[in-house]
């Protein structure tokens, strides 16, 4: 039997998943993080991107997750999410639709444009869209 640890990935509004995993990788500010049983404490912000949890029979889940943070106390991994849902419930095509929308707008900007929006906009399709492809891996 793997060893594994108690994750929970909860949002504002609600408990995403509670469970055994072996494994959770997420992204940080300083990249990719992955955390097993046995890891330091550890307090991490999370940028928009996918949390991947290796569960106790191997499987894995991918969530999407908007920005929040990462907590690693001893056997138990916390994210605690501004927004979070699982990948499958990702809306690709409003994804792809919100990527070219900025970009249309970034090509065309008037003096109503606002770029920190629409950097902000496009970072989190983007983010979406990556938690899609490695669910479909």
């Amino acid at each position: 039997m793997a060893m594994t640890m108690h994750c929970d990935i909860v949002s504002a509004e609600k408990q995403i998943f509670e469970g055994r995993v072996e494994m959770v990788v997420a992204t940080g500010v300083q990249g990719d993080l992955g955390v097993a049983p046995g890891h330091a404490p550890l307090l991490t912000e999370l940028i928009p991107g996918p949390v991947r949890c290796v569960l106790d029979d191997g499987q894995e889940e991918v969530y999407y997750v908007s920005g929040g943070y990462l907590e690693v106390q001893s056997g138990i991994v916390t994210v605690l999410a501004d927004t979070a849902i699982r990948a499958a419930d990702v809306d690709e095509a409003a994804a792809q639709k919100a990527i070219e929308d900025v970009q249309k707008a970034i090509a065309n900007k008037d003096s109503e444009f606002e770029y920190s929006r629409a950097a902000a906009q496009l970072s989190e399709a983007v983010a979406q869209l990556r938690a899609l492809k490695q669910l479909k891996r």
